[in-house]
Protein backbone atom coordinates (compact mmCIF):
# COMPACT_ATOMS: atom_id res chain seq x y z
CA UNK A 1 0.00 0.00 0.00
CA UNK A 2 1.40 3.61 -0.79
CA UNK A 3 0.54 6.02 2.11
CA UNK A 4 -0.46 9.32 1.16
CA UNK A 5 -0.72 11.49 4.46
CA UNK A 6 -2.36 14.85 4.44
CA UNK A 7 -3.72 15.83 7.35
CA UNK A 8 -5.28 14.94 10.71
CA UNK A 9 -3.48 12.16 13.07
CA UNK A 10 -2.22 8.78 11.55
CA UNK A 11 -4.76 6.26 12.12
CA UNK A 12 -3.96 4.27 8.71
CA UNK A 13 -3.28 5.19 4.57
CA UNK A 14 -4.61 5.00 1.09
CA UNK A 15 -3.91 3.39 -1.17
CA UNK A 16 -4.48 3.21 -5.08
CA UNK A 17 -7.20 0.51 -6.20
CA UNK A 18 -5.85 -1.67 -8.33
CA UNK A 19 -8.31 -4.88 -10.59
CA UNK A 20 -9.51 -6.28 -8.95
CA UNK A 21 -9.27 -4.66 -5.18
CA UNK A 22 -7.20 -5.87 -2.81
CA UNK A 23 -8.72 -6.31 0.37
CA UNK A 24 -7.21 -7.77 4.34
CA UNK A 25 -7.80 -11.27 5.75
CA UNK A 26 -10.54 -12.82 5.74
CA UNK A 27 -11.36 -10.80 2.57
CA UNK A 28 -10.00 -12.10 -0.40
CA UNK A 29 -10.76 -9.53 -2.87
CA UNK A 30 -13.55 -7.18 -4.30
CA UNK A 31 -14.76 -6.81 -7.62
CA UNK A 32 -16.67 -3.61 -9.24
CA UNK A 33 -18.36 -3.87 -12.43
CA UNK A 34 -20.02 -1.04 -14.11
CA UNK A 35 -21.77 -1.40 -17.74
CA UNK A 36 -23.54 0.71 -19.81
CA UNK A 37 -25.39 -2.16 -21.95
CA UNK A 38 -27.74 -0.89 -24.49
CA UNK A 39 -31.15 -1.96 -24.73
CA UNK A 40 -31.65 -5.78 -25.30
CA UNK A 41 -32.78 -8.17 -27.66
CA UNK A 42 -35.57 -10.83 -27.97
CA UNK A 43 -32.28 -12.81 -26.80
CA UNK A 44 -31.66 -11.02 -23.66
CA UNK A 45 -28.15 -9.62 -25.34
CA UNK A 46 -27.31 -6.68 -27.20
CA UNK A 47 -27.87 -6.12 -30.70
CA UNK A 48 -24.37 -6.39 -31.84
CA UNK A 49 -21.22 -7.52 -29.96
CA UNK A 50 -18.82 -5.98 -32.62
CA UNK A 51 -15.43 -5.30 -31.51
CA UNK A 52 -16.14 -7.68 -28.33
CA UNK A 53 -14.08 -10.65 -28.05
CA UNK A 54 -16.38 -13.23 -26.87
CA UNK A 55 -15.37 -15.47 -24.41
CA UNK A 56 -12.92 -13.45 -23.23
CA UNK A 57 -14.25 -9.81 -22.90
CA UNK A 58 -13.44 -7.28 -19.95
CA UNK A 59 -12.37 -4.63 -21.73
CA UNK A 60 -15.11 -2.46 -21.87
CA UNK A 61 -15.36 -1.11 -25.27
CA UNK A 62 -18.09 1.21 -25.98
CA UNK A 63 -18.40 0.80 -22.26
CA UNK A 64 -19.68 -2.49 -21.67
CA UNK A 65 -18.44 -6.00 -21.22
CA UNK A 66 -19.53 -9.64 -21.91
CA UNK A 67 -17.03 -11.44 -19.85
CA UNK A 68 -17.36 -14.67 -20.63
CA UNK A 69 -20.74 -14.78 -22.03
CA UNK A 70 -21.54 -15.10 -26.25
CA UNK A 71 -25.33 -14.34 -26.19
CA UNK A 72 -26.14 -12.49 -23.08
CA UNK A 73 -23.48 -10.71 -20.85
CA UNK A 74 -21.84 -12.84 -17.71
CA UNK A 75 -20.05 -15.69 -16.62
CA UNK A 76 -21.46 -18.90 -17.56
CA UNK A 77 -20.90 -22.64 -15.25
CA UNK A 78 -17.36 -22.00 -13.09
CA UNK A 79 -16.45 -23.98 -10.32
CA UNK A 80 -15.72 -22.82 -6.90
CA UNK A 81 -13.85 -24.10 -3.76
CA UNK A 82 -13.20 -23.05 0.09
CA UNK A 83 -14.48 -19.52 0.47
CA UNK A 84 -17.65 -17.47 -0.09
CA UNK A 85 -19.05 -14.97 -2.67
CA UNK A 86 -21.15 -12.20 -1.62
CA UNK A 87 -22.58 -10.38 -4.99
CA UNK A 88 -24.33 -7.25 -4.77
CA UNK A 89 -26.56 -6.01 -7.23
CA UNK A 90 -26.87 -1.89 -6.87
CA UNK A 91 -28.34 -2.06 -10.88
CA UNK A 92 -29.50 -4.23 -13.81
CA UNK A 93 -30.08 -8.07 -12.64
CA UNK A 94 -28.43 -11.48 -12.43
CA UNK A 95 -29.73 -14.63 -13.34
CA UNK A 96 -28.03 -17.55 -11.38
CA UNK A 97 -28.16 -21.26 -11.59
CA UNK A 98 -25.89 -23.83 -9.58
CA UNK A 99 -24.84 -27.29 -9.54
CA UNK A 100 -27.25 -28.03 -6.35
CA UNK A 101 -30.80 -27.24 -8.70
CA UNK A 102 -30.88 -23.69 -6.92
CA UNK A 103 -31.78 -21.04 -9.28
CA UNK A 104 -32.43 -17.07 -9.07
CA UNK A 105 -33.09 -13.99 -10.53
CA UNK A 106 -32.11 -10.80 -8.47
CA UNK A 107 -31.16 -6.87 -8.76
CA UNK A 108 -31.52 -3.65 -8.11
CA UNK A 109 -30.37 -3.29 -5.09
CA UNK A 110 -30.38 -7.37 -3.68
CA UNK A 111 -27.61 -9.42 -2.20
CA UNK A 112 -26.53 -12.69 -2.74
CA UNK A 113 -24.21 -14.35 -0.65
CA UNK A 114 -22.83 -17.92 -1.29
CA UNK A 115 -21.30 -20.64 1.06
CA UNK A 116 -19.22 -22.57 -1.68
CA UNK A 117 -17.45 -24.75 1.30
CA UNK A 118 -16.45 -28.27 -0.16
CA UNK A 119 -17.86 -27.02 -3.93
CA UNK A 120 -20.48 -25.58 -6.09
CA UNK A 121 -20.54 -24.47 -9.77
CA UNK A 122 -22.28 -21.65 -10.85
CA UNK A 123 -23.44 -19.28 -13.69
CA UNK A 124 -24.25 -15.66 -12.92
CA UNK A 125 -25.15 -14.02 -15.91
CA UNK A 126 -26.65 -10.41 -17.00
CA UNK A 127 -30.16 -10.50 -18.81
CA UNK A 128 -31.17 -7.03 -20.65
CA UNK A 129 -34.26 -6.85 -19.69
CA UNK A 130 -35.42 -3.72 -21.29
CA UNK A 131 -35.83 -3.77 -25.50
CA UNK A 132 -36.91 -0.01 -25.50
CA UNK A 133 -33.87 1.49 -22.90
CA UNK A 134 -30.57 1.30 -22.20
CA UNK A 135 -29.71 -1.71 -19.31
CA UNK A 136 -27.53 0.31 -16.39
CA UNK A 137 -25.59 -2.38 -14.36
CA UNK A 138 -23.34 -2.27 -11.48
CA UNK A 139 -22.44 -5.39 -9.66
CA UNK A 140 -19.93 -5.74 -6.67
CA UNK A 141 -18.68 -9.57 -6.13
CA UNK A 142 -16.47 -9.67 -2.80
CA UNK A 143 -14.59 -13.18 -1.86
CA UNK A 144 -14.78 -13.62 2.04
CA UNK A 145 -12.70 -16.50 3.01
CA UNK A 146 -13.67 -19.66 5.17
CA UNK A 147 -11.70 -21.12 7.86
CA UNK A 148 -10.58 -24.53 6.97
CA UNK A 149 -14.12 -26.20 8.77
CA UNK A 150 -15.86 -23.54 6.62
CA UNK A 151 -14.22 -25.24 3.51
CA UNK A 152 -15.70 -28.82 4.76
CA UNK A 153 -19.40 -27.48 4.49
CA UNK A 154 -22.08 -28.19 1.85
CA UNK A 155 -22.84 -25.37 -0.53
CA UNK A 156 -25.42 -23.00 0.47
CA UNK A 157 -26.87 -19.34 -0.76
CA UNK A 158 -28.94 -16.87 0.83
CA UNK A 159 -30.94 -13.86 -0.58
CA UNK A 160 -31.33 -10.83 0.93
CA UNK A 161 -33.58 -8.72 -0.97
CA UNK A 162 -33.61 -5.30 -1.14
CA UNK A 163 -36.22 -4.70 0.72
CA UNK A 164 -35.13 -6.47 3.49
CA UNK A 165 -32.09 -5.03 3.76
CA UNK A 166 -32.13 -2.01 6.87
CA UNK A 167 -30.70 1.57 5.78
CA UNK A 168 -29.66 3.88 8.27
CA UNK A 169 -29.41 8.05 7.21
CA UNK A 170 -27.77 10.49 9.51
CA UNK A 171 -28.01 13.62 9.32
CA UNK A 172 -25.06 15.89 9.18
CA UNK A 173 -24.40 19.02 11.46
CA UNK A 174 -23.97 20.64 7.55
CA UNK A 175 -27.27 19.35 6.24
CA UNK A 176 -25.93 16.59 4.06
CA UNK A 177 -26.97 13.28 4.57
CA UNK A 178 -25.21 9.80 4.84
CA UNK A 179 -27.26 6.60 4.15
CA UNK A 180 -25.74 3.44 5.60
CA UNK A 181 -26.58 0.04 3.97
CA UNK A 182 -26.35 -3.00 6.40
CA UNK A 183 -25.73 -5.86 4.48
CA UNK A 184 -23.53 -7.77 7.49
CA UNK A 185 -22.80 -6.40 10.39
CA UNK A 186 -24.95 -4.30 13.00
CA UNK A 187 -24.85 -0.60 12.83
CA UNK A 188 -26.84 1.09 15.81
CA UNK A 189 -30.28 -0.95 15.74
CA UNK A 190 -30.03 -2.21 12.87
CA UNK A 191 -29.80 -6.05 12.30
CA UNK A 192 -28.62 -7.06 8.78
CA UNK A 193 -30.25 -9.95 7.35
CA UNK A 194 -28.52 -13.23 8.29
CA UNK A 195 -25.55 -14.74 6.12
CA UNK A 196 -25.27 -18.61 5.63
CA UNK A 197 -25.26 -20.91 9.00
CA UNK A 198 -21.31 -21.71 7.93
CA UNK A 199 -20.16 -18.14 6.79
CA UNK A 200 -17.25 -17.04 8.87
CA UNK A 201 -19.47 -14.27 9.34
CA UNK A 202 -22.03 -15.89 11.40
CA UNK A 203 -19.10 -16.62 13.79
CA UNK A 204 -19.51 -14.12 16.68
CA UNK A 205 -16.28 -13.63 16.52
CA UNK A 206 -15.37 -12.63 13.25
CA UNK A 207 -16.59 -9.47 13.49
CA UNK A 208 -17.55 -8.86 9.61
CA UNK A 209 -19.21 -5.61 8.26
CA UNK A 210 -20.17 -4.95 5.15
CA UNK A 211 -21.52 -1.72 4.85
CA UNK A 212 -22.40 0.34 1.32
CA UNK A 213 -22.23 4.45 2.43
CA UNK A 214 -23.59 7.06 0.21
CA UNK A 215 -22.58 10.33 1.74
CA UNK A 216 -24.20 13.91 -0.21
CA UNK A 217 -22.67 16.83 0.02
CA UNK A 218 -21.72 18.21 2.97
CA UNK A 219 -22.20 15.28 5.43
CA UNK A 220 -20.95 13.48 7.84
CA UNK A 221 -21.43 10.02 9.66
CA UNK A 222 -18.87 8.46 12.57
CA UNK A 223 -18.83 4.91 12.02
CA UNK A 224 -18.98 2.64 15.69
CA UNK A 225 -15.41 1.51 16.63
CA UNK A 226 -14.21 -2.25 15.67
CA UNK A 227 -16.08 -4.49 18.86
CA UNK A 228 -12.08 -6.21 18.71
CA UNK A 229 -8.11 -5.19 17.91
CA UNK A 230 -7.74 -7.83 15.71
CA UNK A 231 -10.30 -6.10 13.29
CA UNK A 232 -9.09 -4.55 9.84
CA UNK A 233 -11.54 -2.15 8.17
CA UNK A 234 -11.33 -0.85 4.67
CA UNK A 235 -13.20 2.05 2.76
CA UNK A 236 -13.26 1.67 -0.69
CA UNK A 237 -14.68 5.28 -2.11
CA UNK A 238 -16.10 4.71 -6.11
CA UNK A 239 -18.22 6.27 -8.43
CA UNK A 240 -17.74 8.98 -10.61
CA UNK A 241 -16.76 12.27 -8.89
CA UNK A 242 -17.23 10.56 -5.22
CA UNK A 243 -14.42 12.32 -2.71
CA UNK A 244 -14.37 12.11 0.99
CA UNK A 245 -12.60 12.56 4.16
CA UNK A 246 -11.91 9.87 6.04
CA UNK A 247 -10.36 10.11 9.88
CA UNK A 248 -8.29 13.40 7.96
CA UNK A 249 -7.30 11.81 4.51
CA UNK A 250 -8.38 13.04 1.23
CA UNK A 251 -9.63 9.79 -0.46
CA UNK A 252 -10.95 10.31 -3.96
CA UNK A 253 -13.22 7.76 -6.28
CA UNK A 254 -10.02 4.58 -6.92
CA UNK A 255 -8.28 5.27 -3.60
CA UNK A 256 -9.04 2.78 -0.87
CA UNK A 257 -8.23 3.58 3.03
CA UNK A 258 -7.48 0.85 5.89
CA UNK A 259 -7.50 1.66 9.37
CA UNK A 260 -4.68 0.99 11.30
CA UNK A 261 -6.62 1.93 15.26
CA UNK A 262 -9.51 0.78 17.15
CA UNK A 263 -11.61 3.60 17.18
CA UNK A 264 -14.38 4.85 15.16
CA UNK A 265 -14.30 6.06 11.51
CA UNK A 266 -15.22 9.74 10.71
CA UNK A 267 -16.11 10.14 6.87
CA UNK A 268 -16.78 13.85 5.71
CA UNK A 269 -17.92 15.13 2.29
CA UNK A 270 -17.55 18.50 0.97
CA UNK A 271 -18.96 19.63 -2.60
CA UNK A 272 -18.97 16.77 -4.00
CA UNK A 273 -20.60 13.17 -2.95
CA UNK A 274 -18.88 10.24 -1.84
CA UNK A 275 -20.01 6.24 -2.65
CA UNK A 276 -18.23 3.77 -0.06
CA UNK A 277 -17.82 0.31 0.50
CA UNK A 278 -16.58 -1.02 3.95
CA UNK A 279 -15.30 -4.07 4.51
CA UNK A 280 -14.03 -5.04 7.62
CA UNK A 281 -13.48 -8.10 10.37
CA UNK A 282 -11.23 -10.15 11.96
CA UNK A 283 -8.43 -12.35 9.97
CA UNK A 284 -9.05 -16.05 10.08
CA UNK A 285 -5.05 -16.11 10.47
CA UNK A 286 -4.66 -19.42 8.86
CA UNK A 287 -2.41 -20.13 5.13
CA UNK A 288 -4.30 -19.22 2.37
CA UNK A 289 -3.16 -21.00 -0.91
CA UNK A 290 -5.17 -19.91 -4.06
CA UNK A 291 -5.43 -20.78 -7.76
CA UNK A 292 -7.89 -19.89 -9.86
CA UNK A 293 -11.45 -20.34 -8.33
CA UNK A 294 -9.93 -22.32 -5.34
CA UNK A 295 -8.94 -21.13 -2.03
CA UNK A 296 -7.58 -23.63 0.17
CA UNK A 297 -4.68 -24.05 3.37
CA UNK A 298 -2.06 -25.73 1.15
CA UNK A 299 -0.65 -26.40 -2.47
CA UNK A 300 -1.84 -30.59 -2.03
CA UNK A 301 -6.06 -29.59 -0.94
CA UNK A 302 -5.97 -27.23 -4.40
CA UNK A 303 -4.41 -30.48 -6.18
CA UNK A 304 -7.45 -32.50 -4.59
CA UNK A 305 -9.86 -29.75 -5.35
CA UNK A 306 -8.96 -29.83 -9.23
CA UNK A 307 -9.00 -33.51 -9.06
CA UNK A 308 -12.22 -33.65 -7.04
CA UNK A 309 -13.76 -30.92 -9.65
CA UNK A 310 -12.73 -33.19 -12.76
CA UNK A 311 -14.03 -36.43 -11.18
CA UNK A 312 -17.31 -35.10 -9.85
CA UNK A 313 -17.65 -31.34 -11.13
CA UNK A 314 -18.94 -30.91 -7.22
CA UNK A 315 -22.09 -32.47 -8.23
CA UNK A 316 -22.79 -32.23 -12.04
CA UNK A 317 -24.55 -29.61 -14.15
CA UNK A 318 -28.54 -30.32 -13.93
CA UNK A 319 -29.11 -27.13 -16.49
CA UNK A 320 -29.52 -27.91 -20.43
CA UNK A 321 -27.44 -24.45 -21.12
CA UNK A 322 -24.46 -23.75 -18.97
CA UNK A 323 -25.66 -19.78 -19.17
CA UNK A 324 -28.89 -20.35 -17.75
CA UNK A 325 -31.03 -17.19 -18.64
CA UNK A 326 -34.89 -16.79 -17.28
CA UNK A 327 -37.21 -15.31 -19.50
CA UNK A 328 -37.90 -11.90 -19.91
CA UNK A 329 -40.98 -11.84 -17.76
CA UNK A 330 -39.96 -13.88 -14.81
CA UNK A 331 -39.46 -11.32 -11.52
CA UNK A 332 -37.31 -11.17 -9.31
CA UNK A 333 -37.44 -14.92 -7.24
CA UNK A 334 -34.91 -17.54 -5.59
CA UNK A 335 -35.64 -21.17 -5.73
CA UNK A 336 -33.40 -23.49 -3.43
CA UNK A 337 -32.13 -26.46 -3.68
CA UNK A 338 -34.80 -28.00 -1.64
CA UNK A 339 -37.58 -26.62 -3.90
CA UNK A 340 -38.06 -23.75 -1.56
CA UNK A 341 -39.33 -20.47 -3.28
CA UNK A 342 -39.11 -17.14 -1.73
CA UNK A 343 -39.53 -13.58 -3.48
CA UNK A 344 -39.36 -9.70 -2.27
CA UNK A 345 -42.21 -8.74 0.07
CA UNK A 346 -45.00 -7.57 -2.52
CA UNK A 347 -43.31 -8.32 -5.82
CA UNK A 348 -44.18 -11.39 -6.63
CA UNK A 349 -42.38 -12.98 -10.01
CA UNK A 350 -44.84 -13.81 -12.93
CA UNK A 351 -43.17 -17.26 -12.84
CA UNK A 352 -41.23 -19.33 -11.22
CA UNK A 353 -39.30 -20.98 -13.58
CA UNK A 354 -38.37 -24.69 -13.42
CA UNK A 355 -40.82 -24.59 -10.45
CA UNK A 356 -44.38 -26.03 -9.30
Amino acid sequence: MTTQRSHGSHTGSVFRLGRPWQALDPFLFAMHHVDRYPAGTANLGPASVDGHDLGSDFDNPAGWSMYHGRTVPGFPAHPHRGFETITIVERGYVDHADSTGATARYGQGDVQWLTAGTGVSHSEMFPLLEQNADNPFELFQIWLNLPATGKAASPEFTMQWNEDIPVVAVRGPDGGTATIKVIAGRYGDAEPVAPPVNSWASDPRSDIAVWLIDLEPHARVELPAPATADTRRVLYVYGDASRAVVEGFDVTAGDGFAQSALRATVVETGDEPAKILLLQGVPIGEPVAQHGPFVMNTTAELQQAYDDYRRTEFGGWPWDRVDVVHDRETGRFARHSDGTVNTPAGNPPSRHPNCS
